[in-house]
């Protein structure tokens, strides 16, 4: 059972200390630099307030908690040993669809047994608890499907294309409307059959909200579950009276729509259609097919490249996912190291959706070792391009597509891009010729006099390049 101790103004200040390390995690993690502190300081935070809650809840018996923490933390240690760094958007799906399944749970349990978390007066649930508890299981079961369809989608089980239900916006809107009236309804009536209908429509439009979604728009998506989840967790601190639990759900609900509105302005896309779900459908985008080019273009060789770069005075890398699933950001720095042994200037510029997940290729980057300082956003790298002899694209297509800026008709038309055909010479790594990029747009770069293709598998491709400057 879930007996709450007496108010203690020592829990106050441990949840407050926890709350002050969340947000200096928050603030590590805007820059990769710090980024590791961030960790470190989200790590202590989590720590004191599970201890904190631990102390002061009789749960369960010390052994029932030492074998539930011993078990969670092995797989955690197993998961994060196996888990290759291509692999990390999905598996930050798998973490959100937990996250929303034990709101659903805390939930449940707290509609079940309303004495048990003091929340009711003679077996009548107290209104405000109501709404509580139906917003949090609306939440948490809506971040749960829709995050199991992000991960089947991430993880290739399912197509990466957009499944177009027919009239789906009404559907939506009409079950989006009826969860938030009959939780309205449930704060008059607690009947059982209110909260389950809740429940199972919630589970219900997380699902029909996400598979919509192309490939293409995953980051956003992965952002913005990011933030459902915190919500949910948010509204299940109220219902547990854990001021830790609120005070972090908040910090990532926010946080994580910030992030998708960012995201948003760097995709040309609606806010509010990323909520509403099904965003960048109606152009066909995310995986969903587009026309070729039928143009002459050129085919060069690493022995080509290894040329072209050593006598360069600047490069410029531009990584993409096909860079992440060639794991070739090892093979990658180490060519980057020997250009800079032959005096050249090597620089590498991050689009804001560049990979599956916010952030992507810093991570695969920082991996790599690869220097700080050596790593720009777009905004601070674009003007660059220009003065630049060499851009050397590594399994990039949408981001570096000048059809954004130029062809209206395009369904990433006003999403701001790399201008790497601005470049002296562009690089481009790609495997073949036959795709058109998850945008389902051909990129005109490849045709360009500019440009020569360099037709391979990315990780082959740069160590071949590295054998070539040897």
């Amino acid at each position: 059972m879930h007996e709450a101790a007496p108010v203690n103004p020592w829990v106050a200040l441990a949840y407050l200390v926890a709350g002050i390390c969340f947000i200096l995690a928050l603030r590590g993690l805007s820059s990769p630099e710090t980024s590791r502190r961030g960790n470190r300081y989200g790590m202590a935070g989590m720590a004191i307030a599970v201890v904190t809650t631990l102390a002061t809840h009789h749960i369960a018996s010390p052994i029932e908690l030492a074998a539930a923490i011993g078990i969670g933390g092995a797989v955690g240690w197993m998961t994060a040993r196996r888990i290759a760094m291509t692999a990390m958007p999905q598996l930050v799906a798998a973490f959100h669809s937990l996250v929303g399944l034990a709101a659903v749970l805390v939930a449940c349990a707290a509609f079940l047994n309303p004495g048990a978390f003091g929340i009711a007066e003679g077996g009548v649930i107290f209104p405000v608890s109501r709404v509580e508890m139906g917003l949090g299981v609306a939440i948490g079961a809506i971040t749960f499907s829709g995050s199991v369809i992000a991960f089947l989608k991430l993880n290739g089980n399912m197509s990466g294309k957009p499944i177009m239900l027919p009239g789906r916006h009404v559907i939506n809107l009409g079950v989006l409307a009826g969860i938030l009236g009959l939780v309205a309804y449930f704060t008059q009536d607690q009947a059982p059959w209110i909260f389950w209908t809740v429940t199972i429509l919630s589970f219900v439009i997380g699902f029909l909200l996400i598979i919509p979604i192309g490939g293409a728009d995953m980051p956003v998506v992965v952002s913005m579950l990011n933030s459902y989840s915190g919500w949910a967790a948010a509204a299940m601190g109220f219902t547990l009276h854990n001021s830790a639990m609120i005070i972090t759900g908040a910090l990532v609900g926010s946080s994580g729509a910030i992030l998708s509105y960012i995201m948003c302005k760097a995709m040309n896309r609606s806010f509010i259609s990323v909520i509403a779900g099904g965003f960048g459908a109606e152009s066909g985008g995310g995986g969903a097919g587009g026309e070729k080019i039928d143009r002459p273009w050129k085919r060069g060789s690493a022995e080509d490249a290894a040329f072209l770069m050593k006598q360069a005075e600047q490069v410029i890398i531009v990584p993409g996912y096909g860079m992440a699933v060639a794991q070739a950001q090892h093979a990658l720095r180490e060519m980057c190291d020997k250009l800079k042994e032959e005096g050249v200037s090597v620089k590498y510029a991050i689009h804001p959706v560049a990979g599956r997940m916010p952030g992507h290729m810093n991570v695969l980057l920082a991996e790599a070792n690869v220097p700080y300082d050596e790593v720009f956003e777009l905004e601070d790298i674009n003007s660059e391009f220009s003065q630049t002899d060499v851009a050397f694209v590594i399994g990039a297509n949408d981001v570096t597509n000048p059809a954004a800026k130029t062809d209206k008709s395009s369904p990433i038309y006003g999403m701001p891009v790399l201008d790497v055909e601005k470049a002296k010479t562009v690089l481009f790594i790609k495997r073949s010729m036959g795709g058109v990029g998850y945008a389902g747009v051909d990129n005109e770069v490849f045709y360009r006099d500019n440009t020569m293709m360099l037709l391979a598998d990315a990780k082959k491709m740069v160590e071949e390049i590295v054998k070539a400057l040897d």
